[in-house]
């Protein structure tokens, strides 16, 4: 089974794109990972987000910049750290970007 790891519905959250088995929206995550919040700081806060779960949420995010450009920095990258060597390597290599996923 392939999990959707964001997904929207109109009866869900008004309709705002959220996390697969979480009640957080994409701009609630993004939000933390602005104001510092590492990907252990989610997962220890939300272990139900999972780190494939997190990582999609930044791609997801990549892919409509326009709905969520007050997180992303001049040069493309997301604000606030990203995933480190170690958490990345555990991700398939389509969602390693680097800025984006990962941190630079």
């Amino acid at each position: 089974m392939t999990i959707k790891w964001v997904k929207s519905d109109p009866l869900v959250l008004n309709g705002e794109p959220f996390c697969y088995g979480s009640r957080l929206t994409v701009r609630q995550v993004l939000e933390m990972r602005r104001n510092g919040f590492t990907v252990t700081d989610l997962l220890k806060d939300h272990p139900e987000l999972k780190l494939m779960g997190i990582a999609n949420v930044y791609v997801y995010a990549a892919a409509h910049k326009a709905q969520y450009a007050e997180f992303f920095a001049a040069d493309g990258s997301l604000t606030g750290p990203g995933l480190d060597a170690d958490e990345a390597a555990r991700l398939p290599d389509s969602l390693r970007i680097a800025g984006v996923v990962t941190a630079r």
